[in-house]
């Protein structure tokens, strides 16, 4: 593919007055590389520039937890619920923006799907239901999932709370936006999720009570941060436990979430597919990209087998995105960007090239993190 026909993955854009060199964005990526108390490491600076310095106009961090109660979800997982955490982030931030890129947040509470906490044994969702599969083995996990407990009226005021005042800490350290994580199985997806979400409350039953967790946290964070901070969420059917879910009601249900969305404005919608360019629902139809656009009416985001340049292009032209996010490629080629800017081979993605027998995850991407483009 000629650069001449990328025209739109190399154009700039827009997220509210923050302005993009190019559509081509890092991925969140979970990556269990902070020290014991949340901080973040001077290897993890490195490794977000490395992916500005490799041409990519934005980067998103992995999920982060917000604060010492229930959020936690990995072992070694960055926070940004403190002073001390939220400190620790300025190096990241300032090496991202040395190297001319932009960075966002991703704020993140796993919820029922936590599965090392060092602030709490038990664990809080939704409702008492047990997720489905194993915990991830990747990232020090094992056996199956434990039954949450269910959220108290006063459990959830905090956990919005936590979200805002998590966002307010994150502009603090110069970010340029947050993105709420409210995919992949973790909380606010649970409370979307029709099998996890078994309350009688204003929180349960029809889609309207089902995100209405999530437009209150975005509710929070809007007012903590200002109008002018982009603020973003990011959605799916795919979850980590559960990768085949699909919304019970299709196109609709898709309609009344993206449009419950765009009321709450959000600037930005970041789709995760585990293909973005398939039909969200059965063998034919839109994608889920293309009804976000459509129902969202802001921003959207795309994340999902995105690895060739062509396809990402096509994406752009042909579904509606105006971004895409990239992660097992990128991993590959940390300069991915400019790889396919100047029409250069990409290395293939190889877990065996990395993943040695009973090593973990964490230690695929330090290794990744190593190789210097």
């Amino acid at each position: 593919m000629s650069n001449t026909q990328k025209t739109t993955l190399f154009s700039a854009i827009k997220i509210s007055n923050t302005t993009l060199e190019n559509r081509v964005g890092l991925a969140p990526m979970t990556r269990t590389s902070a020290i014991e108390n949340g901080l973040v490491t001077e290897e993890m600076a490195q490794y977000y520039a490395n992916f500005a310095r490799g041409g990519f106009g934005l980067v998103m961090t992995e999920g982060t937890y917000t604060d010492e109660l229930y959020s936690q979800g990995y072992f070694n997982q960055p926070g940004i619920a403190t002073a001390e955490q939220t400190d620790s982030w300025k190096k990241v931030v300032a090496a991202v923006h040395e190297e001319g890129a932009k960075i966002i947040m991703q704020l993140m509470h796993a919820g029922a799907l936590s599965q090392g906490n060092r602030f709490n044994s038990t664990t809080k969702g939704p409702s008492a239901v047990k997720p489905k599969g194993e915990q991830l083995a990747f990232y020090g996990g094992q056996g199956e999932f434990q039954i949450p407990e269910e959220l108290t009226q006063a459990e959830i005021d905090q956990l919005v709370q936590a979200f805002a005042a998590s966002a307010k800490n994150a502009k603090e350290a110069g970010f340029d936006g947050v993105e709420i994580h409210g995919a992949n199985g973790y909380v606010l997806d649970q409370f979307l999720t029709d099998y996890t979400n078994q309350r009688s409350d204003q929180y349960g039953g029809s889609v309207e009570n089902r995100i209405r967790l999530a437009l209150e946290v975005i509710k929070a964070v809007r007012e903590e941060v200002g109008n002018e901070f982009p603020v973003g969420i990011r959605i799916s059917q795919a979850k980590v436990n559960d990768a085949d879910h699909k919304w019970a009601d299709g196109k609709a249900e898709a309609a009344e979430i993206f449009t419950a969305l765009q009321k709450s404005g959000v600037d930005f919608i970041h789709i995760a597919e585990p293909q973005a360019a398939a039909p969200a629902f059965g063998e034919t139809g839109p994608t889920l990209v293309k009804l976000a656009k459509e129902h969202g009416k802001t921003v959207v985001i795309a994340n999902g087998t995105l690895g060739d340049p062509a396809s990402a292009e096509s994406l752009l032209n042909e579904e509606g995105a105006d971004i895409v996010t990239i992660g097992k490629a990128a991993l590959a080629n940390q300069d991915w960007a400019n790889r396919a800017a100047e029409d250069q081979e990409l290395n293939a993605f190889d877990f065996q090239k990395y993943l040695l027998p009973k090593a973990t995850l964490k230690d695929f991407e330090y290794k990744a993190l190593k190789v210097k483009n």
